[in-house]
């Protein structure tokens, strides 16, 4: 019989389906310290929030050389608690917000790992800009100096849906944006490689599609 806790078991489970080019990102949010203690027991250092206040108090309470992601929107006037630590923010939607998080890593001589969130899902729920949206962001993008933040690739959640097929186009959708924007923007900028998509229940679609980073919680913690 094994000695390894349940989580452990889940987080080894998850990470031997995923090929050498993904990482895994578990999501704490919602859970006990002594959960996520767990996992992190289990050798688990990258853990995701989805809100300022618990990444914040996680913090605190957990080991210091634990990976902070933020894959939550995130309103402008939040982004100075996080900027001295974060290791990167998923869930940048505007240029506006971009340039805040450049402001607050500048004061704290930081460059931040920053993704891109794109709304490709269903619901109108979720954050993220839209494809059409996309070349204005990049315009705007081009012509200012931000050198305290370096954009690192997409993120993107597909729809809450039990179709596979359309997940699947989606994260094909995602993927095809990923290669695009990578030749016309970031051809030679070796920074630009990630792409944050797949969550406990699509993920294996995901790798499918290319996904370097898949954000994992209720698997991990089943």
């Amino acid at each position: 019989m094994s000695s390894q806790t349940p989580i452990a078991q889940n987080i080894q489970q998850i990470k031997s389906q995923l090929p050498a080019t993904c990482k895994l990102i578990v999501v704490s949010k919602y859970r006990e310290v002594a959960e996520i203690q767990t996992a992190y027991a289990s050798g688990q250092r990258m853990f995701a929030e989805n809100r300022v206040q618990a990444l914040l108090e996680r913090k605190e309470a957990l080991p210091t050389d634990i990976e902070w992601h933020l894959i939550g929107h995130l309103q402008t006037n939040k982004v100075k608690y996080i900027a001295p630590f974060i290791a990167m923010i998923h869930s940048v939607d505007s240029f506006k917000l971009l340039q805040e998080i450049n402001k607050e890593a500048a004061k704290n001589n930081r460059i931040i790992p920053c993704l891109l969130q794109l709304h490709i899902a269903q619901e109108e729920t979720k954050f993220g800009l839209g494809v059409d949206e996309l070349d204005a962001f990049f315009t705007e993008f081009g012509s200012v100096e931000l050198p305290n933040i370096a954009l690192h690739g997409l993120m993107t959640m597909a729809s809450n849906t039990d179709d596979k097929e359309v997940i699947h186009t989606e994260f094909a959708l995602a993927q095809s944006l990923f290669q695009d924007i990578k030749a016309k923007h970031f051809a030679d900028d070796v920074r630009f490689c990630e792409l944050s998509i797949g969550m406990s229940s699509d993920y294996d679609i995901a790798i499918a599609h290319g996904s370097t980073l898949v954000r994992v919680g209720s698997a991990v913690f089943a």
